[in-house]
């Protein structure tokens, strides 16, 4: 077990009934995800004194890690790297008291307060060896690009993702000035990626597989009129090429009308097939768009439960930045600490509004 598990459990239950030993952990405010949604939460609800608990999803720190250079965060002049950012965010967030978890959330239970969450070694375990009691819950699991499955792409060192390859223009697009690439993908995020990239690259080439775009006619129509970017139909991405020195160098592209195959020189790859919020585990308990985001309430981050809030990627399709996310984090954490307050016996809840 974590060596995290260290303070405020009960002990675990043996016996018939539990084949395997439970850790059993109670906290008044549970994190799930240590992006930079999660970890800015728990910055805020740990200075407060509510000794919150952070859970790691499978990517400890979020996206950020897979990401080199991060040059648009503010308070970095120089720019810093997207690992070392995410372990500032860690260091200050158990600086002021967090504890972080690394444990697979295997299902939850938001029936009743306090809400019920089960945890499991790992992905693949079948024993559930965590049980956490959470007075509030704080989700800030995040969003995943969806990414082709070809050779090449995965991040540094297997591949050349973070190093060349890329699923966020505004993120990376500075990187590329007056270097060709390519932007792969059909609908709105990729003509939106593609135009936001000819203010830095010589070249943009759109590489769609189908002979017309899935995009609106005013996004597709602003891409078809633009002159810096040309159109590849029909076309699929099987592999990129490069190196750990050089970076990305070219792509194989096969044209599955012709079927004829053929290289392509290139400097950078923009993957922008759509992402995937990580939110199933919550379907058919709380409030989502059609593609999984989770709705939050008006200005706050509140969702259809009751003492349960969503920040970060987890919530938002359209800004999808590090900064905007740490922002909705800070939020989370005080409504929750303001959901606390007003549900503690003999308190003011007019005080805590005006409060802060």
């Amino acid at each position: 077990m974590n060596s995290f598990l260290n303070s405020n459990f009960l002990l675990p239950r043996q016996g018939p009934n539990h084949p395997m030993s439970r850790t059993f952990i109670e906290r008044k405010v549970v994190i799930l995800g240590s992006g930079p949604a999660g970890l800015t939460a728990a910055i805020y609800a740990s200075r407060a004194q509510l000794e919150p608990l952070v859970i790691d999803g499978p990517q400890p720190g979020g996206q950020l890690t897979i990401t080199t250079d991060v040059e648009n965060y503010p308070g970095f002049a120089k720019g810093i790297m997207g690992p070392e950012l995410m372990n500032e965010f860690r260091e200050q967030a158990l600086r002021f008291g967090t504890e972080i978890i690394n444990v697979w959330i295997d299902r939850v239970d938001l029936s009743e307060r306090p809400f019920t969450l089960y945890g499991k070694e790992s992905q693949d375990a079948e024993d559930v060896t965590t049980e956490i009691k959470a007075d509030t819950l704080i989700i800030s699991t995040g969003a995943s690009a969806k990414w082709l499955g070809i050779p090449g792409e995965e991040p540094v060192p297997e591949g050349l993702g973070g190093n060349g390859v890329s699923a966020c223009a505004t993120c990376d697009g500075f990187f590329f000035r007056g270097k060709p690439i390519v932007v792969v993908g059909g609908g709105d995020t990729a003509m939106e990626e593609a135009l936001f990239l000819t203010r830095f690259a010589s070249e943009v080439t759109v590489i769609h597989r189908r002979n017309e775009f899935r995009a609106s006619k005013i996004m597709a129509d602003r891409v078809l009129g633009h002159e810096k970017i040309k159109v590849l139909w029909n076309t699929e991405v099987t592999a990129i090429h490069g190196s750990k020195e050089t970076g990305v160098e070219s792509i194989s592209l096969f044209n599955n009308q012709t079927n004829e195959a053929s290289d392509h020189p290139t400097q950078g790859v923009f993957i922008a097939i759509g992402h995937k919020p990580n939110t199933e585990l919550f379907e058919g308990v709380l409030d989502m768009d059609d593609v999984g985001y989770l709705i939050t309430e008006g200005r706050t981050m509140k969702t259809n439960v009751p003492g349960v809030y969503a920040c970060g990627d987890a919530q938002d399709s359209y800004y999808r930045q590090a900064i905007t996310a740490a922002g909705t984090g800070c939020m989370a954490a005080i409504d929750a600490e303001r959901f606390l307050a007003e549900h503690e016996e003999g308190s003011d809840p007019d005080a805590v509004k005006a409060g802060a």
